[in-house]
């Protein structure tokens, strides 16, 4: 299937065989006069699981609000498949690009059903069909949510909106999805199962999932590429055994470790002996 996105006289082309190409081309972003991005350069086509790493504060959730247009960089731009994503209308992004947000406990009084099948609206807007039916009901169960499908959304508790959000995103069907702390509000062992799925999506489906981390042993565990960020720049880009040193931990966090091998991943302990 090829889906041909018409904006002005720019047209993004999208084949189901070919990743998404996102490039970012001397990306700057400041509120005001507080820089929060400085020139970032990085060039993401594999639909892998990316993790974005570093301490609060250091510009990542700026950073995947300047990816899917929240924001709009200072310099710089971001490319899809070489055109500039200012260039492209929110519904045309949101075909191919989906957002999962840091999870509020603002919500409103609608089933978990009506709340993922928010995420069809980009396809199929207000003509809900059999399919977006029969994708969110799949991807309830996918998420071990289905139970919940007739539930309000101010009856769930803080980790169940969780899933809730993510399943929306998932059944967003996005060639990128782009997610901000996904499991903060689960406990380790949801945490790991929620991750261990996010991994299973982007290598069955072939989708390039880009979340932001702060659990860097589960970042190491079950990513294909990390992101390291540090002081609003990219201070290391790779695989996790490349990025997930002893001497960049001490520098990007300021506190001392060790890295154990766990099976050909790096597993951090934290201390200074």
């Amino acid at each position: 299937m090829r889906i041909n996105v018409l904006q002005k006289k720019t047209a993004l082309v999208v084949n189901d065989d070919v990743p998404v190409k996102l490039d970012l081309d001397d990306l700057s972003f400041s509120y005001n006069d507080l820089k929060v991005l400085k020139d970032i350069n990085i060039s993401l086509d594999d639909p892998k699981l990316i993790s974005i790493i570093g301490p609060n504060g250091v510009g990542k959730s700026t950073l995947i609000h300047c990816i899917n247009k929240i924001l709009s960089p200072t310099t710089g731009c971001v490319m899809v498949n070489g055109i500039d994503n200012k260039e492209i209308t929110y519904k045309d992004l949101a075909k191919i690009m989906g957002y999962v947000p840091y999870t509020t406990s603002n919500t409103f009084p609608i089933s978990v059903t009506d709340a993922v099948l928010m995420g069809r609206h980009p396809h199929s807007g207000r003509n809900i069909t059999d399919n977006d039916l029969r994708i969110v009901f799949e991807t309830l169960e996918m998420l071990e949510i289905d139970d919940l499908a007739e539930r309000s959304l101010n009856e769930l508790s803080a980790g169940q909106l969780q899933k809730v959000v993510l399943a929306k995103g998932i059944a967003q069907q996005p060639r990128v999805l782009l997610l901000d702390e996904p499991t903060s509000n689960l406990d380790i062992k949801h945490q790991v199962n929620v991750t261990k799925l996010l991994k299973k999506v982007s290598d069955e489906k072939g989708i390039m999932i880009i979340m932001i981390c702060h659990d860097l042993n589960i970042a190491a565990k079950y990513s294909d590429r990390i992101i390291m960020m540090h002081d609003g720049t990219i201070f290391a880009v790779g695989t996790p055994s490349e990025v997930i040193t002893s001497e960049n931990i001490e520098t990007v966090y300021g506190i001392g470790c060790k890295i154990i091998d766990d099976n050909g991943r790096p597993h951090i302990i934290i201390g200074d002996d």
